[in-house]
């Protein structure tokens, strides 16, 4: 009698990212007494960029949100001034990812209000906006910027339209949107672009997704499964499948990949757990992991994504004690590439009114950059104008290097050239946010250096032009004007040690070349 054995052979994948560990900010580099708003929306709440942080925050008569220095860490000064110009709750805030100083807000006053940040921090309140988008009859949910063009912005609320934004027209007070896209027959929970903005994805209210053109409103798909109820809805970076997450029949929390070109039944569908709060979905077109957040959860899930089958493919959970109520996410050309960051969290506790930075690390031993973790990624620099996208053009973001001193190509001299101050200002937040935080491009701080040694050596400018430095008044003035000369002094620090290093590359290659040369 022969006994039949089973085999098991595991398979082994092998991952660059399989030992990504999350890793939280000591109670000194969190943000410390925020009063983060109570809102139930499921929205994230807080917006991020290499600059600055956005909050929304409870307050009342009106919604106001906050925005800090991203290095203005430890506790925050109750009294700190904010941005306050909305007359209902405000309910979603994106910075504008062409200019770090550009900031869009929507609220329940049924407007959207785009805001320009002062460059050294908001040190009053801010009540006045550049400009206020009035088109929606009720409450405004969601924005988005378009990934590609500059100054092209998008809505949508609770009258069920998506309305498209140009916001180089010259009015403050904009009442036409160039288009309205009306498919939707309830509340749209969530949009997302693909790449180059050519595609928009929405998840709504009445159980369907949606895949639409944006510049012509026409819906090209749509998904009705009976078996998964959406809440988001990702799009996959350039594999050209989207990712929703929402509930199971059986009201289990659940994921579902589709094919973007035929959304008639899943690629793939996962129940993660029993619990209520709604999945947040972070997709990272870099390293192709993704991050599934819940809300009012501690954990943090995360996967990689392939094109093949099985498709999704577990790493592991971040753990945490905390529950989450929203999450900012800091981009790619704000984190810190020394200690191989791939990710940056920012986790809004309710329960301690803090916000708490978690970074998400591959472990290398070696401290010199990683290229093949840090391959060319999205830069501040738009690709056109939104005239170009309006006429009919598509193109790919521009992209640039995370390798410290690498410059990025101005493929977008429009900017640059814009008649007025606005335009200027466009140009100068972009050129200043292309590298990560604690790094400025040579070429600007050349000219901060320059400046500098123009004006008198008996003013104390801290970057800043003299006529703006007046004296602090308040302790909180005295505060801010403190951090920033801090700033500036670690800038200068490192801007000298990377010509120290780059000195002593020079050498090796001047000697290697000398050696070789005796050599023959």
């Amino acid at each position: 009698m022969t006994v039949s054995k089973m085999t098991w052979r595991p398979q082994y994948r092998s991952s660059k990212f399989r030992h990504v560990f999350g890793k939280a900010a000591t109670k000194e580099n969190c943000y410390d007494g925020v009063p983060i708003t109570r809102s139930v929306h499921d929205n994230h709440f807080c917006a991020v960029n290499p600059r600055f942080i956005a909050v929304i925050t409870e307050c009342a008569g009106g919604g106001a949100f906050l925005v800090l220095s991203v290095h203005h860490t430890g506790k925050v000064d109750p009294l700190h001034p904010k941005v306050s110009g909305h007359r209902g709750n405000v309910l979603d805030i994106k910075w504008n990812p062409f200019n770090d100083f550009c900031i869009a807000s929507c609220s329940e006053d049924s407007t959207v209000k785009v805001w320009d940040i002062p460059p050294h921090g908001v040190l009053k309140n801010l009540t006045v906006p550049w400009k206020e988008l009035q088109g929606h009859s009720r409450r405004v949910g969601l924005i988005e910027w378009h990934p590609t063009a500059n100054n092209v912005l998008f809505s949508t609320g609770y009258d069920y339209q998506v309305m498209i934004w140009n916001l180089d027209s010259p009015e403050a007070v904009i009442k036409n949107p160039v288009r309205t896209i009306s498919h939707h027959t309830d509340v749209v929970l969530s949009m997302s672009f693909n790449t180059d903005g050519s595609r928009l994805a929405t998840s709504c209210k009445d159980k369907k997704i949606r895949v639409l053109e944006p510049r012509t409103g026409n819906l090209l798909q749509e998904a009705n499964c009976k078996n998964h109820k959406a809440s988001k809805v990702l799009f996959l970076g350039n594999l050209k499948m989207l990712l929703s997450t929402g509930s199971s029949r059986w009201n289990h929390r659940q994921m579902a990949l589709w094919d973007q070109e035929d959304l008639d039944v899943p690629l793939l569908q996962e129940d993660l757990d029993g619990s209520s709060g709604v999945l947040f979905p972070f997709y990272d077109p870099d390293t192709h992991m993704l991050y599934i957040a819940g809300k009012g959860d501690g954990n943090i899930r995360y996967y990689e994504i392939s094109s093949e089958k099985p498709y999704m493919h577990f790493l592991t959970e971040y753990r945490s004690h905390t529950p989450q109520k929203g999450m900012g996410i800091m981009p790619k050309r704000g984190l810190d590439v020394s200690s191989c960051e791939v990710f940056r969290f920012y986790k809004l506790v309710t329960i301690k009114a803090l916000i708490e930075p978690l970074s998400m690390i591959v472990p290398r031993r070696s401290e010199s950059y990683q290229d093949d973790i840090y391959p060319m990624t999205a830069a501040s620099e738009a690709a056109m104008s939104a005239e170009e996208w309006l006429s009919g053009i598509d193109k790919g973001p521009v992209l640039q290097s995370l390798k410290p001193g690498s410059r990025v190509p101005d493929s977008y001299p429009e900017l640059s050239s814009g008649l007025g101050s606005k335009g200027l200002g466009n140009s100068l937040g972009s050129r200043r946010s292309q590298s990560r935080p604690g790094q400025l491009q040579l070429a600007y701080i050349q000219d901060q250096l320059g400046n500098k040694e123009c004006r008198s050596k008996t003013s104390v400018s801290n970057g800043q032009d003299p006529t703006l430095c007046s004296p602090p008044k308040t302790e909180n003035e005295l505060r801010l004007k403190f951090h920033k000369q801090q700033e500036e002094i670690r800038r200068l620090r490192e801007m000298l040690n990377q010509r120290d290093v780059r000195i002593k590359q020079l050498e090796l290659e001047i000697n290697n070349v000398r050696n070789s040369q005796d050599s023959h």
